[in-house]
């Protein structure tokens, strides 16, 4: 009974002095107590490192979608891409039947030097065993990867090699590329792909730039389609090259940090070529910088779908351990004044992640007309010839292309989902490399004049049905073209390098196709920025 007596008063002195803190300390003080209390009285040992981390996890999922906290680990699976390296055997690989087959070595990497090369199927490393054992691509490079210096095992088959042969990489630091491809698509117009915006981004566009107008370039298509952002800085870069010094680039707003105004401090050497940028629905954050500024200055024609709509600017504040929160502090607004963000609930995620979904529904990708309904707030001019442009979030295109299904089929679709034409190209590219390599002595010469055969896709088609994709034949015919380009490209890139599968079935995209056509008619092109 005694026990009882001194357990409530000590439950009341407790409570009593919960009360005290509540009136004597502010709110912002309270998360601290709160995290104290837990410690001090919580019936089971508490994780204080859990418990934290959650509660800041929950704060932060009251605010905007974007203002986001990471763990040490996954802070550097964030930044590293951005960063342009990590440390690694340096080769791009594919899984085919569950076995890492190397598909190139990085020139100048530690796996080229030790000599891995294409074909090869790495099946274990440091004694972890990769082949069969169907581990995730992410997995398999935290296996793969490791600090410079550290030394990986590797075995590996090889055709031609009875036994597995073994190689003693060291691992060292890999580059991370921006500039996916480049080349030329005819003897004046030029086409650079980027897939992110990192630290050496603008370097890499500027020496893609270069080569490009050493082979006659003289008017660009910058494709940004699935380009989901990255750093401000390349944007800003980027957008001064095609600029004239003083105009205005990019600016941010916040009550709390005030307005920050981005112009070009320098007359961009790109200032006379026709430019084209291709964009989607995936397009998103420095991606919609950059668009934003050339279309606001009026000097460049955006061919795609509408952005995703990603302009809240971002703050990141690293923890001591690693971890690192991202703080919402301010909102991108192109020149004209439009602010890049879609709307959002504080709060409401789902709402926010639903949002691609509902804007295919309600037939966005497929119809130009479901977006030019804007009220006349929404209506901004832009900075020379002071066409109208609009706003709600993300940047409308010049001209819209919808999504084209017309080759697509539920045959297609499982060729893909199941790995059959990666599978056969593989083993195509097994079986007929050397053969290729001495009757297509470029990559140019391979595009113009290697004919995917009738016999070709039939070896296709009973992998299919091996893999128990059942033959359609109606289906098949739907998608035989794109398949045909497919299967042309993956053995292509295989062979010879990226670009080559980009030039194989990059004219089966619509927004590539509608590209090439007005960068190629300079009056088509002048009438999308002259309303006329």
């Amino acid at each position: 009974m005694k026990k009882t007596i001194l357990a409530i008063v000590l439950a009341g002195l407790a409570l009593t002095s919960f009360g005290q803190m509540q009136i004597q300390f502010t709110p912002e003080r309270k998360l601290r107590y709160a995290e104290q209390i837990i410690e001090n009285y919580y019936v089971d040992t508490v994780d204080t490192t859990k418990v934290v981390t959650e509660a800041i996890v929950a704060m932060l999922k009251t605010l905007d979608p974007h203002s986001t906290y990471s763990s040490p680990e996954e802070t550097r699976e964030l930044t590293e891409p951005l960063e342009g390296n990590f440390s690694g055997i340096g080769i791009r690989f594919q899984m085919v039947n569950d076995t890492l087959y190397v598909i190139e070595s990085v020139a100048g990497g530690p796996s080229e030097k030790m000599g891995l090369i294409p074909g090869d199927r790495i099946i274990e490393c440091n004694d972890t065993v990769i082949a069969g054992v169907k581990m995730k691509n992410s997995d398999i490079m935290k296996v793969l990867r490791g600090p410079k210096g550290t030394i990986a095992n590797l075995k590996v088959l090889r055709k031609g090699s009875a036994e597995p042969l073994e190689f003693r990489v060291v691992r060292d630091d890999i580059p991370i590329y921006s500039v996916d491809v480049a080349y030329m698509v005819n003897d004046s117009v030029g086409y650079i792909s980027l897939t992110r915006f990192a630290e050496t981004t603008t370097d890499e566009v500027k020496e893609a730039m270069k080569n490009l107008r050493k082979q006659g370039m003289r008017h660009l298509i910058f494709d940004l389609t699935d380009n989901g952002g990255g750093y401000m800085r390349p944007a800003t870069e980027l957008s001064e090259m095609f600029l004239d010094k003083g105009d205005m680039i990019v600016y941010t707003e916040s009550p709390k940090n005030g307005m920050s105004e981005f112009v070009a401090e320098r007359r961009g050497d790109f200032r006379d070529g026709r430019v084209v940028v291709m964009a989607n629905q995936f397009s998103a954050s420095a991606s919609e910088i950059l668009s934003g500024a050339l279309q606001d200055n009026d000097r460049g024609v955006i061919v795609g779908r509408r952005t995703f709509g990603k302009g809240l600017v971002q703050r990141p504040f690293p923890f001591p351990d690693g971890s690192m929160m991202r703080l919402t502090v301010s909102r991108y607004h192109t020149p004209s004044g439009r602010c890049i963000q879609k709307p959002y609930v504080d709060g409401d995620d789902e709402a926010y992640q639903r949002d691609m979904i509902d804007r295919y529904n309600s037939g966005e990708f497929m119809n130009a007309d479901s977006i030019h309904h804007f009220p006349d707030s929404l209506k901004f001019y832009t900075k020379r010839l002071h066409r109208p442009v609009y706003g709600g979030g993300g940047i409308m295109p010049d001209k819209f292309v919808p999504i084209d299904t017309t080759m697509y089929s539920a045959y297609y679709r499982d060729l893909i989902a199941k790995g059959v034409i990666n599978t056969f190209c593989v083993n195509y590219v097994d079986a007929h490399r050397g053969e290729i390599k001495q009757r297509y002595a470029t990559d140019n010469d391979y595009v113009r004049d290697f004919t995917i055969t009738p016999e070709l896709m039939q070896g296709v088609i009973d992998l299919g049905k091996k893999e128990g994709v059942e033959y359609n034949e109606e289906e098949y015919n739907r998608s035989r073209p794109i398949l045909e380009a497919i299967v042309k490209g993956l053995i292509g890139r295989d062979i010879y390098e990226q670009a080559t599968y980009s030039k194989v079935v990059s004219p089966f995209d619509p927004i590539f196709s509608e590209a090439i056509a007005i960068i190629n008619d300079p009056q088509k092109y002048n009438s999308y920025l002259t309303g006329k």
